[in-house]
């Protein structure tokens, strides 16, 4: 039997080739993403590979979504061999006293809260019996402030320390976890950062010579270093990774 891989913000960047190249390798797939015409393209290229593999409507951001895909995903499936906690928002790009309180929780919903909606809900199919791998996308951003992120990296702060909290408890359950930074990735997010303010984000000019300078990985390139890390066979349980030092 495949083994079923669940992956987050699946319709675009990461997510996207995550998702395509576990499909390839014959593995069960359940991508969930908010509703997009990527999704659909998503669903229709599933019907290639196996008809067992489905896409998920869900914004990471709405605990009623969260809920409603989950109560999906259960009605459908027996076992979950693996969580890929790729979703992810940058927004608000702004400073602390100048961001929208309802733009900032929301970040900090989907980022994190989400995270621990959607597996818990998910507790009756993940580990048991047959082991399953949770992966979170990490950032440097976890790690060190950046004027203009505070809901972003307080956010990536606090999915490292979940993670870490999963690895503690989760061998019990024969679940691992682990999280891991994939580095600077030339997808949607780093658009939107190269679009900011420069007075709400003085590292603007940083960003956007990144881009110039070709210094951004490929999405494709990032998920083939992540796949071995997401599917169980290299990185041990609790460890935070980067893709940049494997």
């Amino acid at each position: 039997m495949a083994k079923t891989f669940l992956v987050t913000g699946a319709s675009k960047g990461i997510g996207r080739a995550i998702s395509e190249k576990m499909l390839k390798m014959g593995f069960i797939v359940i991508g969930l993403a908010r509703e997009s015409e990527n999704l659909r393209t998503l669903e229709d290229l599933m019907t290639d590979y196996n008809n067992n593999s489905t896409v998920v409507n869900c914004d990471m951001g709405s605990v009623d979504e969260i809920d409603k895909a989950c109560n999906e995903i259960l009605r459908n499936y027996q076992h979950i061999d693996g969580i890929i906690h790729n979703a992810g928002t940058i927004h608000p790009i702004k400073g602390i006293f100048e961001s929208n309180i309802t733009e900032w929780n929301r970040s900090i919903r989907v980022n994190l809260c989400g995270v621990q909606s959607l597996t818990s809900n998910l507790q009756s199919i993940i580990g048991g019996k047959y082991p399953t791998r949770i992966t979170t996308i990490s950032s440097g951003a976890s790690k060190r402030a950046l004027h203009g992120w505070s809901s972003y990296c307080v956010s990536k702060a606090g999915l490292d320390m979940w993670t870490m909290c999963m690895s503690e408890e989760g061998p019990k359950h024969n679940i691992s976890a682990v999280s891991v930074a994939p580095g600077i990735v030339d997808t949607g997010m780093q658009s939107d950062i190269r679009n900011a303010n420069s007075e709400s984000f003085p590292s603007l000019q940083n960003f956007i010579g990144f881009k110039n300078n070709g210094d951004l990985s490929d999405a494709d390139s990032v998920a083939e270093s992540l796949i071995p890390i997401c599917i169980g066979k290299f990185g041990e349980n609790g460890q935070r990774l980067d893709i940049r030092n494997l």
